[in-house]
């Protein structure tokens, strides 16, 4: 069970935090990843971590702009988002995967969990 927050309107330039807590026994046992979707769109990749969030791995639209992160002490997935563009627009959403190993994830097929999504809407 996977449960986003942080999601808002924003002005192009800015920053938000998205954070999404996982209600799993064990968070270290998962990658984590978030993607996001316009309307009429696909769901696409932005950034992944592995479960020491010693690997990350981001999109190249939001690379420099965008900060993955974990708190595994408090199961916590943080994505920093600064310098914000209104094509960032999109319903956020955070994945979980079961994995072994230092491993990272940038497909959606990759995940079995996912959260409920938080709205992100950049103004021009």
């Amino acid at each position: 069970h996977l449960v986003e927050s942080g999601g808002g309107l924003v002005q192009a330039g800015g920053s938000l935090r998205l954070s999404c807590t996982a209600s799993v026994r064990t968070f270290t046992n998962y990658a984590m990843g978030w993607f996001r979707q316009a309307p009429g769109k696909e769901r696409e990749f932005v950034a992944a971590i592995s479960w020491s969030g010693y690997r990350t791995y981001y999109a190249d639209s939001v690379k420099g702009r965008f900060t993955i992160s974990r708190d595994n002490a408090n199961n916590t997935v943080l994505l920093q988002m600064n310098s914000l563009k209104p094509e960032d627009t999109a319903v956020y959403y955070c994945a979980a995967r079961f994995t072994v190993g230092e491993n990272y994830f940038a497909t959606p097929g990759d995940y079995g969990y996912w959260g409920q999504g938080t709205q992100v809407t950049v103004s021009s």
